[in-house]
């Protein structure tokens, strides 16, 4: 451990993998603030507070177990000469259930322009919220640890990355969160994130990989253009005034 701390291979080690994490947290944040939006501000807090802390466990316990999850990207069934692992058919269960969800609540939210029913969230949406949570902290775990296992050696070094990441998922998730529920627009645009990030967990369940980069940029170019958006409004309504 002193070894560690005093190598800088280590240090290097510790803040790429740490900024490999943020990044792939970004998925983690974008679902958990679309998941909650229907929630009560309380309950919608502590369904935020209960999927970042299971994200820090799954994620830490999955570093527990190398062994089993280095298994899990062995071949265990072949079709067409295409071997699919465990970590395949999970990210490819995943990313269906994150296609259709985000599918779900886009056809939710353009229905209920005309449809309100206004009725309130129930213990039972809460519980439906966390399961939903629960499911996707899996299959984003598992990418992100396997991931973190073919950068890093040392155990150490990947407990501390995660631990970062989850800290810094924490205090952004509030802000995001809060943005996407006050600008209904950029939840429209956070669910159109959910369906490609869902058709890339697809794409490489069936080792078809699609580098995080073009997704991230057009993550990151959509978001831009949506900020001019909301900023061109609020001003407009200030020049109203």
């Amino acid at each position: 451990m002193i070894e560690l701390l005093t190598s800088p291979e280590a240090w290097a080690a510790l803040l790429t993998l740490t900024a490999l994490e943020i990044v792939l947290g970004i998925d983690n944040v974008i679902f958990l603030s679309v998941i909650v939006s229907r929630l009560p501000e309380l309950q919608a807090k502590r369904a935020r507070q209960i999927g970042l802390a299971l994200a820090l466990v799954f994620r830490i316990l999955l570093l527990s177990v190398l062994v089993w999850l280095i298994g899990l990207t062995q071949p265990v069934v072949v079709v067409r000469d295409i071997g699919f692992s465990w970590r395949d058919i999970i990210l490819i269960g995943g990313g269906l259930f994150l296609i259709a969800k985000a599918t779900h609540e886009i056809h939710g939210e353009v229905e209920a322009r005309d449809h309100e029913d206004g009725g309130t969230p129930t213990a039972s949406a809460f519980f439906w919220v966390i399961v939903q949570i629960i499911i996707i902290d899996l299959v984003f775990s598992l990418d992100s640890i396997i991931t973190a296992i073919g950068m890093a050696q040392d155990l150490e070094i990947m407990i501390a990355a995660v631990i970062i990441a989850v800290i810094i998922m924490y205090v952004s998730a509030n802000p995001v969160a809060r943005f996407v529920a006050e600008h209904p627009t950029t939840k429209m645009l956070a669910l159109a994130f959910l369906v490609l990030i869902g058709v890339a967990l697809v794409a490489d369940g069936f080792q078809f990989h699609i580098p995080r980069g073009y997704i991230y940029f057009a993550i990151t170019f959509s978001a831009a253009v949506e900020a001019f958006n909301v900023l061109a409004k609020r001003n407009r309504k200030m020049a109203v005034k």
